[in-house]
């Protein structure tokens, strides 16, 4: 692609997503949205393959869906109430549609079925984006607009942590698998969104870091399904034997920094007299773990056949860019003694 073009569609994303930040108004906030949508279609389809193709269309066809329900949502809360302000949502029946409309767009279940298949049709730069930047404005929107109804939220939240610990189970793509992590933790954060958006934020800030991490190992090692990650160990000995801490570190297991999250988020929902629900949500917390483990032994502790392609590329020097890859792993495997520094950093 054009350099020109790439940093114009950037840049777009960049707006768009800062105009949603940024807006008091509804109809403000969907035209960032709009922005950030047309902004990613164009790196989507990039590669002109028709599984690129298709997956672009579904994501257009899926996002224009959401956001004509979230217009019509905001329209309808107009009409009721008189009021536009995005934290003047007092009408059930609208807060309702545009909850579920922005789930729809960040892809949590039971409105997930689109994330995974067109994250599995993208290469791993753009879906990347996908899996990260684009969650934030829905996110920015979900924490203004307090529903008046809390069993909305804790119902797409643990329905998304169940589907994100089976749908991964019996995946052998890295795309796929990212995707149904993606709706796991999603899951998580839509818990406790109602009770400490502070700690959202935590998870979220904590999510994106882990998930930069793992989809640059992936890309350095030209992998997308999990026998591809057998040939990881002459490409880069030493990557290879600190990606088991990222990934097991995406699942949360303690005392690796993904389980700071986690273990508050159980804390919250326990002090909410929610302890069924805390249950509920750790559980498939273990099925989340088979599928990073699998990861990790098809990695670390699988050695692929004496072939040419498993002996050869460790004598070609890699051209790709590793300092952002350093950075993020660094700081994936060391944030848990910052987390009271950033937790007090989002409370301000």
């Amino acid at each position: 692609m054009n350099p020109y073009i790439l940093a114009t569609l950037l840049f777009g994303l960049g707006l768009g997503t800062t105009i949603t930040f940024a807006s008091s108004h509804w109809l403000l906030a969907w035209m960032g949205l709009e922005m950030n949508t047309l902004a990613i279609i164009p790196l989507m389809a990039q590669n002109h393959h028709p599984r690129a193709v298709e997956a672009t269309t579904k994501y257009f066809l899926t996002q224009a869906t959401a956001a004509a329900m979230l217009l019509f949502a905001s329209t309808t809360n107009a009409w009721l109430t008189g009021q536009w302000n995005i934290e003047q949502m007092t009408h059930p029946i609208p807060t309702t549609m545009i909850t579920l409309a922005l789930a729809l767009k960040i892809g949590l279940a039971p409105v997930h079925a689109w994330l995974p298949e067109v994250l599995q049709g993208l290469d791993l730069t753009t879906g990347l984006i996908l899996s990260t930047w684009q969650k934030l404005a829905p996110f920015a929107l979900l924490l203004q607009i307090h529903p008046t109804n809390p069993a909305i939220l804790i119902t797409l939240g643990l329905a998304s942590t169940l589907v994100g610990g089976w749908g991964g189970l019996n995946q052998t793509q890295l795309r796929k698998i990212l995707a149904y992590s993606s709706i796991a933790h999603l899951g998580w954060m839509m818990l406790v969104l109602q009770f400490s958006p502070s700690l959202t934020l935590l998870t979220l800030h904590t999510y994106s870091l882990m998930t930069f991490s793992t989809f640059l190992v992936f890309k350095l090692n030209k992998a997308t399904n999990i026998n591809s990650l057998a040939t990881s160990w002459p490409k880069a000995p030493a990557l290879t034997a600190i990606t088991p801490l990222v990934l097991l570190t995406l699942e949360g297991l303690p005392p690796l920094p993904g389980f700071k999250p986690k273990w508050h988020i159980l804390q919250e929902l326990s002090k909410q007299d929610l302890a069924p629900m805390a249950t509920l949500a750790a559980l498939p917390a273990l099925l989340s773990l088979y599928f990073y483990l699998r990861l990790s032994y098809a990695m670390a502790l699988t050695m692929s056949p004496n072939n040419l392609p498993g002996t050869a590329s460790w004598r070609l020097p890699s051209l790709q860019l590793t300092l952002p890859l350093a950075l993020s792993i660094v700081a994936t495997l060391t944030l848990l003694p910052l987390t009271p520094a950033v937790t007090a950093m989002l409370t301000l």
